[in-house]
């Protein structure tokens, strides 16, 4: 059964390209490549072509969120599994896919509006190795568990659920978390490969598709420089150093150029296998900054 198994790029429309060339270089560390059009620029965390595509835009929101299959036979049968479901899909051109640097792309959006894309045999430039935007004792962690995660809109979280569950991904609630009015936020975290979760959604109020892009590093120095650049340049930090439950990553969270969140992160975690849930954090994530759409304690 075709099944997707990574979330391998994604799009970000920007109204601060320039802002965006120095905050993802300079700050975090990724390498940018140029391309030939004015409007874009795209962001590598390893060899291949890129993980992230930034668009000059009116607004600032996910472009969209790109899913990678295995191959050509699963990229096929995720044609049929998609139509077999009712679910509305298109099978993008030879020429969208060469944008995207893939050889096959599907286009869809999920309950909530959020365009997604499923591809297959991604463009891999073995032959120019990654090279940070700053210095950096690691790399990112990518490979086979993708580029990272995001926290997304999700206007209905049972069929949210069910969309993604359609894609091949699990996952559950994970935290059941108090909020100062009484209720309580139950979060759902989905996973396609090794990495604890490549998807989360079920903060609810949301304007924007999303909330948070997460990326990893491979060397707990290059979190703690990342730290002290934000500092030093006077970038807010909204959730303060701490080390989440449920993937066990040390992390902080400061706001893009864009208002909404990057999650910054470094750990070694094998998830479980059955599902847990949790009701706090290990330690730290204290919100220091409001107004970025984490304002809860963890």
């Amino acid at each position: 059964m075709s099944k997707v198994i990574e979330l391998g790029y994604i799009g970000l429309n920007v109204t601060d390209l320039n802002g965006w060339r120095t905050f993802s270089t300079e700050c975090v560390g990724l390498e940018i490549e140029e391309g030939d059009q004015d409007d874009r620029f795209y962001l590598r965390m390893d060899n291949q072509h890129h993980r992230i595509t930034v668009f000059k835009s009116e607004s600032d929101d996910l472009a969209y969120l790109g899913w990678r299959v295995s191959g050509q036979e699963d990229f096929k049968a995720m044609v049929k599994k998609l139509s077999d479901a009712g679910v509305e899909h298109r099978v993008a051109s030879v020429e969208e896919a060469a944008e995207r640097r893939v050889l096959g792309l599907i286009k869809l959006n999920d309950p909530s509006g959020t365009p997604n894309e499923i591809y297959y045999s991604p463009q891999v430039d073995v032959m120019k190795p990654f090279h940070p935007g700053r210095r950096m004792y690691g790399k990112f962690l990518t490979g086979s568990q993708g580029l990272g995660h995001v926290l997304v809109r999700s206007d209905d979280d049972e069929a949210t659920y069910n969309f993604y569950k359609l894609l091949g991904m699990k996952g559950s609630i994970e935290y059941k978390i108090a909020l100062p009015d009484g209720n309580v936020a139950e979060p759902i975290f989905m996973s396609c490969n090794e990495r604890q979760h490549s998807l989360a959604f079920g903060f609810h109020g949301m304007e924007n598709r999303l909330n948070h892009l997460m990326l990893q590093y491979t060397d707990f120095d290059d979190l703690g420089i990342a730290h002290d650049i934000f500092r030093k340049r006077g970038i807010d930090v909204a959730m303060q150093l701490g080390k989440h439950a449920n993937d066990q990553l040390y992390t902080f969270y400061s706001p893009s150029p864009s208002g909404w969140l990057l999650e910054l992160g470094w750990g070694d975690y094998v998830k479980p296998e059955a599902q847990e849930h949790y009701t706090g954090d290990i330690f730290g994530h204290a919100v220091e900054a409001s107004g970025y759409g984490m304002d809860i304690e963890l």
